[in-house]
Order: C-alpha cells, then structure tokens, then sequence
C-alpha cells in the first residue's frame, strides 16, 4: 500500500524584518521605504513625516542585507544627516553608523581628496571656507588696485555672492551682474578681471573654495567613467534630502553618481523651494523623472503638525501655481480654529493687535515660546519690535538684522540726534565721516570747533579743501532745516533726501536693499508726534542672547516669542503663527509681481509660512500703507489669499477701543 502524506497549511517564509514597518508608517510611507531598487520620488509636503521616511528607509536597506557602506545619504546640513543616522541605528543597530552620510560639499572633499590624482590635484590641495575665500578676492582686488579709497568698487563679500551665484546657477558672471546687480554693470571689466584672477590664483596655490568642490566634483563623474563607474559600485543606493534646494551642480552630482545603477531616492517638497537667491532650483525636483524615466513617483500627503482648516488654506495658496506636483494635504487632528486675515488701519494698528494677542495666548496657557512672528523682510517686524518692547514682551529675533543695528538706520539716526543734542560727539563722528574726503582726523578736528548751541551755524564756516567743502556746506544746511522741521516724520524725510547720494556711495554694493529698509522706518516716523520720544524708543539697547538673536525688554525666564524671517522658519512649527504685512506689495514684494519666476516663489513662501503653524494662524495686513513717493495709499491683502471664500480664511476687523 502506498502511502501519501497530506502536509499542513504553506508556512510563510520567516521575515528578515525585526521593523514592523507596516505598524509604524503609513501606506504612502511604507510604500517609499519599501520601493528599494529603482530611482524613487518622494514628494513630502510639509510636515508629512519626510524625515521619517529617510530614517525608516535607511533602515529598510540595512534589514534588507545592503552592506552600510554601499548607501549614501546626502543632505544639506551635517547635523540633519547625523540625527537620521542615529535614529536609524537606535532601529537596527550601530551598523548604520558606517552608512555614507553628509552634505554635498562633505562628500565632493572626500572624493576629491581620496582621488586627488586622478582628478588632477595635489593630495594636499586646501579649502577656502567663506572668509578665506572672500580674504583672497581682497587680495586680487587689491593686486589690480581696486581698493583705492577715492574709487567705491565693490567690497570682497559682493564680488564673493556675485562669483559664487554664477556657478551655482550655472550662469556667467557677465551675465549675473546684468540681471541681479544692474547698479554694477559698469564695474563689468574689472569684476571679470578680479574674476579671472581669482580663479588663477587658486588653481596655481592648489586651493578650492566651496563652490570648486562641486564643480570639480561633476567634471570629475562627467569625464572620467571609470572613477564615475568606481563610485557607482561602491554607493549601490543614493539618498538626497531636500531635493528642491538642489542647484544645478547638485542635480547633475546626483544624475552621475546614479548613473551606473538607478537606485536613488530623492525626498523633497516643490511647494517648499524657496531659496533660489542662493542658486537653488525647483525645477530640479519638476524634471526629476524626465532624468530617470522609469521614476516611481510617491506622494506623501497625510500632515501630523496642522489642523485641517489651516490646512485647507495652504491647499488653496499652493493649487494656484502653474508648476508643482498635485498633492491634497489632509490632517486626521480634530477641526480647529479657521485661520484669520486681520486687516488693520494702520502698521501700529496691526503691531498691537500682535501684540495683544500674544498677551491673551499666553493667559491661556500657550507658552511664548511656542508663538512665532513671521515676516518675508526683516525690516517688516520693525514697528513689532517697538511694539512688543513696550509691553515688556520678551523676544528673539532671527533672520536678518534688528531695526537698530542696521548700519544705514543708524545713518539717519545720527542726523536726528546732533539735532536733539548738540553735545553727541559719537553721532557728529558718524555722520562727519560719511562725508567724502573726511577721515577720522579731519572729523576731530572739525568737533573741535562746533561746541555750544547750534552748532551746524558754525559747521558752514569751518574751511576745508576740495569737494569736502561742499559736503559740509549741504550738512550744515541740513541740519538748520531739521532744528526748524515741524514733525520727527518730516525731519526724517529731509534726512533721507539729503542721505540717497551718500547711501549709494557708501552702501554701493546693495543700497536698492538699504533704500527700502528707510522707507518703511520713515512710515514709522509718522506716527511719532516728538522726535525725543522717537529717538527714546531707538535707543533701548536690548542684551543679545547666546546664539545670535535679539531679546526685547521683559522676563525671558517664561519662554521667548519668536520672530523670525520665512526662509529661517523653514523646518519649523509653533501652536500659533501670525504672518506680518500680508498685504500686496509686501507679500509679494513689488520688485517680485512682474517676474514669473520670482513671483511663484513668493507664493512658496507663503504656503511655507501658513504650514508652520500647528494650532492658530493669523495672516494681519495694515490697509494705509505709507509710501515715501506718493504719501498714504491703499493697502490690500496678498494676491495669494486675496480672493479666498470666507470658509477658508475669515476676515478680522479690529475694533478700537476707548482708553
């Protein structure tokens, strides 16, 4: 009799994975990290778990028997490619800490260091950090007799953004300058010149600065196949964080590392590109695909940070733009409170309506610093700072400079305080020595004749040779205008007449910038009905804290309110977020509405801002804006959300209050 054996139910093979990566991500996660071969697109949009994403799918790679040293994770900060390493580890294991991990630069050194032969450099080339980059462009600069006094060419930190820009963007220098700094052009010639000899000097001392090392890096994987094949082999599967800041060196470093196998993950948001005044991209991440065909596309859309209603509104600022990829952001956190468009009559208005609010936030149990002050320009907190000074608000201030630390404010200041106080030897210094032809001697000599009261009658007399006597003749004849000017706001309008020439001339390399800082302090003058009480209110010196930001007067022992640039509020979150000067103008910039280009990314920008908040958001526009050309005009809310129903941004009305 012959036998037969029923044998029991298929067993599933033992998985390798100790991850239980279904339980721990969500479908569209799980699809990224689980997609291992092939190039792969991740587009997170903001606050989808991007970082997350990497973490897990490091860690997906390890599990899968991928040696470490084959995966490569490039990134944009060393210390973002460091956490997701020690994340992944705390996963799997220490293994991950032989994983190829930095920013691009890092990598570009390792290689070009590792292969210096064959790449046509000495092994003991050196790096040019910043400083030491723009020290040698001072050198040059001054080898060509270009830092004579008597000419105002460009300072060695321009000429270092205008050279850096151009290899960046993949552009000439020529061409740079024409399109960004057109107050330039006709230094054109001796730019090249130093240009030129900048590069020569380099290549001759076998030195590179940032920029060389991702150029010399993609003419490397470009030229030579067996090092590009080389690295292929040893890099099996690329990684990139934040592919829409990538610029075009960047992007093509990426094409040609992945080249030999196709295995690259790419992780980025279009949505959130918004850093091309540093050379970044965004159609990087639009034509990824077009680069690897067969590019699985994977959309993160489900946000952990926002409620829905702040949600829907981000959803709607970024659907308008004409070139991104379709994406619905949705929050499965309980409705909550629809964002607000605040419209007040004026900017102090609209300053203590922030301000207020801040205070009501924090009886409620929201600490100060979990509420951020967001703004596209630096100089639009301005009036806030004040603002939040006088109700003993503590603050810190990130992303450009603080009002009164502006060397052009302080500029106009001076002239303001000689007026006030004849005796201000430090202010009479200041503005003496803006004069063409005075130096520090000079500027001595000339206080030590204008004590006494009203002192700008003697200033007419003092003798001086050449056009200097011509500068101190309109000084003095300013400064008689200003002690009978009937208000701080028309004092500063003289000011700033007197003061376009001597910006330009001082300030040549980026006065268009310095000229609209003082316009809109000139629209805080306004308000000021005592040019003491004006100058009071510049003079409080607030302490600095120990990473570079500002705090206003009050008790930081509770927390900080944060005020901060956009572009430095990228990667973060706050339970309440207010949007400054959301009005047509500002937001989007003027000098950006007749540029296709620039103008979508304001609206980048914008949908950045409104996904920081977690809880409250608050978009608030003055609508009497102040311009120094025409006087009051007609404010109206950002284009961006101008037209937006009711459902999704409710109007706010500020109602004022007797005292």
């Amino acid at each position: 009799m012959r036998r037969y054996t029923l044998r029991g139910e298929p067993r599933a093979p033992a998985t390798p994975f100790r991850i239980p990566y279904a339980d721990e991500l969500n479908s569209r996660q799980l699809e990224a990290v689980t997609t291992l071969d092939g190039p792969v697109l991740v587009v997170a949009g903001a606050g989808s778990g991007k970082t997350r994403t990497l973490v897990y799918r490091v860690a997906r790679l390890v599990e899968s028997g991928v040696p470490p040293g084959q995966i490569l994770l490039l990134t944009f900060t060393r210390k973002a490619a460091e956490e997701m390493l020690r994340r992944a580890s705390g996963l799997v294991g220490g293994s991950c800490a032989q994983v190829a991990g930095g920013t691009f630069h890092s990598f570009a050194h390792q290689v070009l260091r590792r292969y210096a032969s064959e790449v046509d450099l000495a092994s003991s080339f050196s790096i040019l950090d910043r400083g030491d980059s723009e020290d040698v462009i001072g050198l040059v600069r001054g080898e060509l007799a270009l830092d004579r006094k008597e000419r105002r060419f460009p300072r060695k930190q321009t000429l270092g953004e205008i050279f850096g820009m151009a290899v960046n963007t993949g552009t000439t220098v020529a061409d740079l300058v024409a399109t960004a700094y057109p107050h330039l052009v006709e230094e054109l010639p001796d730019i090249l010149r130093v240009y030129a000899r900048y590069t020569e000097f380099k290549e001759a001392k076998q030195l590179l600065d940032y920029d060389d090392l991702l150029v010399r890096l993609r003419n490397a994987l470009a030229e030579r196949a067996a090092l590009a094949a080389r690295l292929g082999r040893q890099y099996r599967y690329l990684m990139v964080d934040e592919y829409q800041d990538t610029n075009v060196l960047q992007a093509d470093i990426v094409r040609l590392l992945a080249a030999p196998h196709g295995n690259v993950m790419v992780v980025g948001d279009d949505a959130q590109s918004i850093y091309a005044f540093r050379g970044a991209n965004f159609r990087n991440i639009l034509g990824f695909p077009a680069l690897f065909p067969a590019t699985r596309v994977v959309t993160l859309e489900q946000n952990y940070r926002s409620t829905p209603p702040i949600l829907a509104l981000a959803n709607e600022v970024i659907n308008r733009a004409p070139h991104r990829y379709t994406k619905n952001l949705f929050s499965e956190r309980p409705p909550g409170e629809k964002p607000g468009l605040v419209q007040a009559l004026t900017e102090p208005e609209q300053s203590r309506f922030v301000a207020q609010r801040i205070l009501e936030l924090r009886e409620e149990g929201v600490p100060l610093q979990d509420i951020a002050v967001l703004f596209r320009s630096s100089f639009h907190a301005f009036d806030l700072e004040l603002e939040l000074g006088r109700r003993d608000i503590p603050f810190v201030k990130r992303g450009g400079f603080r009002f009164i630390e502006t060397a052009h404010v302080k500029d106009v200041l001076a002239h303001l305080r000689v007026v006030a106080n004849p005796s201000d030897a430090v202010s009479w210094n200041r503005i003496l020595l803006l004069l063409d032809g005075i130096g520090p001697k000079k500027a001595g000599e000339i206080l030590g004749v204008l004590a006494g009261s009203s002192p700008w009658e003697r200033l007419a007399e003092v003798r001086v040779r050449g056009a200097s006597a011509g500068e101190l003749a309109r000084l003095a004849e300013l400064l008689g205008d200003l002690a009978r000017a009937p208000s701080p706001g028309e004092q500063v309008s003289r000011v700033l007449a007197y003061y376009e020439p001597v910006l330009r001339r001082v300030y040549r390399d980026d006065y268009p910038k310095r000229e609209r800082d003082l316009e809109h302090f000139a629209a805080i003058a306004l308000r000021y009905r005592a040019t003491g009480q004006l100058l009071a209110d510049m003079a409080l010196e607030p302490p600095t804290d120990s990473v570079g930001g500002i705090l206003a007067a009050g008790d930081a022992d509770e927390g900080m309110v944060t005020l901060s640039t956009i572009h430095s509020a990228k990667g973060l979150e706050w339970h309440t977020v207010f949007v400054l000067w959301a009005a047509d103008g500002r937001f989007p910039s003027m000098y950006t509405v007749s540029d296709d280009a620039d103008l979508e990314e304001e609206r980048r920008l914008m949908y950045v801002a409104v996904t920081r908040a977690k809880d409250l958001l608050y978009l608030t526009y003055p609508i009497e804006i102040w311009d120094r050309g025409v006087g009051v005009v007609l404010g109206k809310p950002s284009r961006f959300v101008a037209d937006l129903d009711e459902s999704i941004l409710e109007p706010i009305a500020l109602i004022e209050e007797d005292p």
